[in-house]
This record gives structure tokens, C-alpha cells and sequence, in this order.
């Protein structure tokens, strides 16, 4: 599509940056005029969440939500790098003609390089216009560096500081976009993501409250199973579910970021894996499935997928001395430690086999407890995902059958998000 491809003097802004330049476009301009891909009607919204059984949560769309597509300028991974990111800008409107608060989301991992939420049939893209645009919220939400139309040479995967980046200059291109596409921003700022974004919703979070106070009015977060936790994880002796994603996507993204997680790669990965695993993702063209059915990265059980994939002194050593590489990687990545000044809420399903809140969530209330932090909630949607996913409203406990491996497998990607949403939203309702 023609508003997907960069113009001449963006992409040759975009070369300059490449080739060392200092030069370019503020961090939050727009590189492209802001495109409007689609506007969907709240009957349209009303009768796809009421066929999905969405609407129970979601409730019936009060507007209308324009789809617009975005491209902004940002930095990189490292100091002084200039490049640029895409997203969406979802703008209520219709009967909705208020101000309105703007929530910047951030997406869950991504293994697949051309995927931009900058589309009107992205699952991922219509949950945020039902369960916020199309309830009055705006919603800016970044595909992050490396992806669609991003010239980012990687994806620096669980690096909290240019996660924070990408989501802090996707709310500066909201605004400037506001003007163009009609929407009209009441100034407050609410962050939000799940799984890997609910890791750069919290970053970014932290990073508009310690950086630019004077910039943003953040009135709330809301992070939703998020991997808090990155050095406790690489402790815990089972591999998660997953982990054959999650696990060389971070190790790759922090050895390009910092140039020390390993000396060789075949020091951290086994064959045939080593010959190819720095450059798989994200992928142009595998997704989670064909990653593994086309034999890029190995399935069975998680361990037996951890086994396969890594050299056993490699993930020993993380997890046994203080001063290892990957650990001292993951620890400054950690989000523990902060304290927020607008009210956060952290969710989760206590049933999440990828991110568990034992080792994320529940770790991270902790340190706020243990530092005093008293405007920080939680919430355990687990109940609700048994009740409406397991069979006879439990969860299946016989692991070597079809409904376990369905329900667990489903259960991160799939069965916790929505729920996760709503609490979210009633964070937000209360302080819009």
C-alpha cells in the first residue's frame, strides 16, 4: 500500500542516520503524512465482538474508531542512533466528540517482521479499538523498532530502555498526528501492554515519569504479565513455555545490543541452530508455527526444546554466578526498583506457564511493597480463565492430555489478554 512506503527525502533522512549521520528529524515527528486506513463503525465493532463472545468484556461500542497508520522518528538501541518506528493511532469518533485521554500501548512479542498493528484486520489491532477507542479512549500503539516499516537494522527484544523510547515517541507522533486525523487529546496519558509490553509499558512508564514530567500528565499504567523480572527468570530450573521463542530472541537482541553475552555463538547454542540463530528473528516470513514445523527452532516440551537449542554451561552460567554476561544483561533490563507517581495496576493469570506471575509479578509487588510503594494493585485473572476456558470451569490437570496442552498453550497468547484488558480499563476509567 502506498502509505506504507517511505518518501524520498524520509528514506534518504532515514540512509543519513545508517551511515552515521547526526542529523534527522526530532524524536516523535512524523516521517510520513499519517494515513487513514479505515474507520470502523460501531455496529461494525458491535457485531464482531458480539459473534466472538468478546462483547461480555469489551461492552457495546459507544464510538466509532478511525484506523490511521503511523510513522515517526525515534533512536536506537545505542547512543546517538536515529531511526524511525510505525504503529497505529486508533481515534475515537462518530457520537464521541470529547476529549480524550490517550493510551499508549505496547504489543507482545512479535516474532514476525513485516506485521505492523497499522491494520484494520490485525485481532491485536481491533481488541485495542473495542476494548478502549471504541469506549472514547485514543490509542497509539508502536510495532516497535525493527518492525514494518522501521529501518532498525534488529529488534533489541526485552531492552527495557529503547522499548521505553519506542513507546514515549509513538505518544509525541500521536500528538502530532492529532491536528491531521481529528482527534482531540485531553493531555492525559495512560500506558498499557501485555506480555513483552507490559515489560515496555512499564519502562516507558518509569522513563516519562523520571525524564519528562513536565511533558506527560501520566495518570495511570497498567502492565499486564509482563516479564518484570528478566535475572530471576534465568534462575527458575524449568524452561517456560515458549522458550524456544522468548529465550534465543533475547540472548541474540542483548548480544547485538551489548557485544559480550557471548564470545562465539556457538557457545551459547548448539547445531544447526548456531549457524543461523542470530539473523532468524524476527522473521520476514516464519511465524510461531512454521518456525518450528519447518525445524528453525525445535518443539517438544519445553525443556526438551531448551536442551536442544543451548550449550548446557551457557545457561549454567547465568544461573549460577552473579558476574555472568547474560546475567548482568538481564539485570539491567530488570524493572524492580522504581517507583511510580501515578497509580499502577499489574495483572496477570496465576495458571501463565510463559510468564509466570510467581517469578514476575508476584516478585515485583514485593520490591514496591518492601519499599513502601502504596499506589500499586494487582490482579489475578486466573479464576476468570478457568471459568470460561477449562473444562467444566476448572483447569485440566492431566498433563498428557489434549485439553491440557490446548489450555496451556493457549493460555498466555490467547485466554489471559482480554481479561488483563478489562481490569485495565477500569484503572483508567477511574482516572480519565
Amino acid at each position: 500500500m502506498t502509505y506504507f512506503r517511505l518518501s524520498c527525502v524520509a528514506a534518504a533522512a532515514l540512509l543519513l542516520v545508517a551511515c552515521g549521520g547526526s542529523d534527522g528529524p526530532e524524536r516523535g515527528a512524523l516521517i510520513d503524512p499519517p494515513a487513514t486506513l479505515a474507520t470502523l463503525t460501531t455496529a461494525q465493532i458491535d457485531a464482531a465482538t458480539a459473534s466472538s463472545g468478546l462483547q461480555a468484556l469489551t461492552g457495546k461500542a459507544k464510538c466509532d474508531v478511525k484506523v490511521v497508520a503511523l510513522n515517526y522518528a525515534t533512536v536506537g538501541a545505542k547512543e546517538g542512533e536515529k531511526t524511525n518506528a510505525s504503529g497505529v493511532m486508533l481515534v475515537p469518533g462518530g457520537s464521541c466528540s470529547g476529549a480524550a485521554a490517550l493510551v499508549a500501548y505496547a504489543k507482545g512479542t512479535d516474532v514476525q517482521k513485516p506485521h505492523t498493528l497499522a491494520n484494520p484486520q490485525d485481532s491485536e489491532t481491533f481488541l485495542l479499538a473495542a476494548m478502549y477507542a471504541a469506549q472514547g479512549y485514543a490509542v497509539v500503539a508502536t510495532d516497535y523498532l525493527g518492525f514494518a516499516k522501521s529501518g532498525y537494522a534488529y529488534h533489541p527484544y526485552l531492552h527495557a530502555d529503547s522499548e521505553a523510547t519506542s513507546v514515549i515517541d509513538s505518544v509525541r507522533a500521536a500528538r502530532n498526528a492529532a491536528g491531521t486525523v481529528g482527534a482531540n487529546l485531553s493531555g492525559k496519558i495512560m500506558f498499557t501492554g501485555y506480555s513483552q509490553g507490559g515489560h515496555s509499558s512499564m519502562a516507558a512508564q518509569r522513563a516519562a515519569e523520571r525524564d519528562y514530567g513536565s511533558e506527560f500528565n501520566v495518570v495511570a499504567g497498567a502492565h499486564l504479565a509482563g516479564p518484570y523480572n528478566l535475572s530471576g527468570s534465568l534462575r527458575i530450573p524449568d524452561a517456560i513455555a515458549g522458550v524456544q521463542f522468548f529465550v534465543p530472541y533475547l540472548v541474540t537482541a542483548w548480544q547485538k545490543t551489548y557485544g559480550n553475552v557471548y564470545a562465539n555463538v556457538n557457545d551459547a547454542f548448539k547445531p544447526p541452530y548456531a549457524t543461523y540463530i542470530e539473523n532468524l528473528l524476527p522473521s520476514p516470513t516464519l511465524n510461531y508455527t512454521t518456525l518450528v514445523t519447518t525445524g528453525a527452532l525445535p518443539g517438544g516440551t519445553p525443556n526438551q526444546a531448551r536442551d536442544a537449542l543451548f550449550q548446557p554451561a551457557f545457561l549454567a552460567g547465568a544461573q549460577t554466578s552473579s558476574s555472568n554476561p547474560l546475567y548482568l544483561a538481564a539485570k539491567k533490563n530488570d524493572l524492580l526498583g522504581w517507583t511510580p507517581k501515578a497509580r499502577v495496576m499489574l495483572c496477570g493469570g496465576a495458571g501463565d506457564p510463559t510468564v509466570p506471575p510467581a517469578v514476575h509479578l508476584a516478585v515485583m509487588k514485593a520490591d514496591f511493597d518492601n519499599r513502601g510503594v502504596t499506589n500499586v494493585t494487582t490482579v489475578d485473572v486466573d479464576a476468570a480463565v478457568q471459568a470460561t476456558y477449562g473444562p467444566g470451569g476448572k483447569a485440566p490437570t492431566d498433563p498428557t492430555s489434549a485439553a491440557f496442552a490446548t489450555y496451556y498453550g493457549s493460555y498466555h497468547g490467547a485466554y489471559e489478554p482480554p481479561f488483563c484488558h478489562v481490569a485495565a480499563r477500569a484503572v483508567f476509567d477511574a482516572v480519565k
